[in-house]
């Protein structure tokens, strides 16, 4: 593999403390009203200024139970410290590594656990909905089974995020957390396939969330999609985790030394994939039907792969996939934007980049394997499930949040939907008791 660069480390003490004193403990935080599940922000800001981490990171955990992984994932410029007033001058609190420094040199706090006498709840996947759906019921009293079709839990921040943006041990750390609050993994076992949502529900089990997220890749039926080099960018990312956890020979590597590379879409996803074929020394080229600044990803993803060497094809959109059994090329054309935002194909303006490999990263949907083995689920056109507002889908008793419920979004969104559904369940659980009991 090339050289493996580097970017945005986390804080040192000293930087750490500098950026916490420049905090000015808002009495009504802005920035927490930034943060999807409202984090106690001004509270673990003041205890890291004080030097008090543990106590920083109870407060933390008072609303999210992942925060290593979203100190390092989350788009906090668009979240927490977009919203924070110094933003208004260019100068916000970075937020995020403050919670990413907090999380790493606290490691030893853990959840409170409480005594499992509620009942006992299953949840299938172990992403981040799943994760912290668990927490949350754990903490409620129930005893919660886990149930992953992977020999690992952490569903996509373990398999589908590269080590550079998120260290794998900060994912087992956390999940080992969750272990020593009691909740059990039952791993090597897909829902589905390996035994069923009504099996779980005559196992004792009395409700059921799903948190399998959306894993099934989009494509776009061009000409040529099926030929061989065609692959998807979750393949890619999870076969080079694979690799560096030793559980894949380097000849297996998706992508080689030196092959040219198209890259299909401009999100957060497609820029992971494109800079791991660049780090496995490929020449990659991504196609944006916008421009460089009207990109999905976060810019400062679209900046680190352009710094690992990632070439970004602007207003370009793919028209077919060349080759006869090996992709060979891709022909092209290019794009431009109506005034109404509307990425619109300049037919006559058609080019053909060469490629050995072509990566789809427009997007996912979810698996159906659910759905299909078992009665009264309703999907819309997407594939996801329908939900009321409580979380609760079509099926009496199995509740379902995140990627699964409302596609592809960020890390955070499905962990506090996890949690919000989690205490529906919850809610839930306790009128059927009130109902069994008159």
């Amino acid at each position: 593999m090339s050289k493996m660069m580097k970017f945005e480390s986390g804080f040192s003490q000293e930087e750490a403390l500098a950026e916490a004193s420049r905090c000015l403990q808002c009495k009504k935080p802005l920035c927490r009203q930034g943060c999807p599940v409202n984090n106690a922000i001004p509270q673990f800001i003041r205890a890291l200024k004080e030097g008090e981490y543990a106590q920083g990171l109870e407060a933390i955990y008072r609303h999210s139970y992942l925060p290593a992984v979203c100190g390092r994932v989350c788009p906090q410029e668009k979240q927490c410290e977009a919203s924070c007033i110094l933003a208004r001058k260019g100068k916000a609190i970075r937020i995020g590594k403050l919670e990413q420094f907090i999380a790493d040199n606290a490691t030893e706090v853990g959840f409170p656990k409480v005594a499992a006498t509620m009942g006992a709840i299953a949840v299938i996947g172990s992403g981040p909905a799943g994760l912290a759906a668990a927490v949350q019921l754990a903490q409620l009293g129930y005893a919660v089974t886990i149930f992953e079709g992977e020999s690992e839990p952490g569903g996509v921040l373990l398999h589908g995020i590269p080590e550079y943006r998120l260290p794998k041990d900060v994912v087992r750390r956390d999940i080992k957390k969750i272990e020593n609050l009691g909740v059990e993994f039952r791993l090597n076992t897909l829902v589905g396939v390996d035994l069923f949502l009504d099996d779980l529900l005559t196992q004792g089990y009395q409700a059921v969330f799903i948190g399998t997220g959306a894993g099934l890749p989009k494509t776009l039926e061009l000409p040529g999609e099926y030929l061989e080099g065609v692959i998807s960018a979750l393949y890619v990312l999870q076969t080079i985790n694979l690799y560096n956890s030793g559980q894949l020979p380097e000849q297996e590597l998706p992508v080689e030394k030196g092959e040219h590379v198209v890259v299909i879409g401009a999100g957060n996803v497609a820029m992971d994939a494109a800079r791991t074929a660049s780090r496995l020394g490929a020449e990659v080229t991504v196609l944006a039907r916008r421009g460089l600044n009207d990109m999905a990803a976060r810019d400062i993803e679209r900046d680190e792969a352009i710094a690992d060497g990632v070439k970004i094809r602007t207003y370009a959109a793919p028209l077919a996939i060349l080759g006869e059994e090996n992709v060979t090329g891709i022909k092209c054309v290019n794009t431009m934007v109506s005034p109404e935002g509307k990425a619109i194909i300049k037919e006559e303006e058609s080019f053909v980049l060469p490629a050995d490999k072509v990566i789809f990263a427009i997007g996912q949907r979810p698996y159906a394997r659910i759905v299909t083995t078992s009665q009264g689920f309703e999907i819309n056109k997407q594939g996801l499930l329908i939900c009321n507002e409580h979380g609760m889908t079509t099926r009496e008793g199995v509740f379902a949040a995140g990627d699964v419920v409302h596609g592809p979004a960020t890390v955070v969104k499905a962990m506090g939907e996890g949690r919000r559904i989690a205490i529906e369940m919850h809610a839930y659980l306790l009128r059927k008791r009130l109902q069994s009991a008159k």
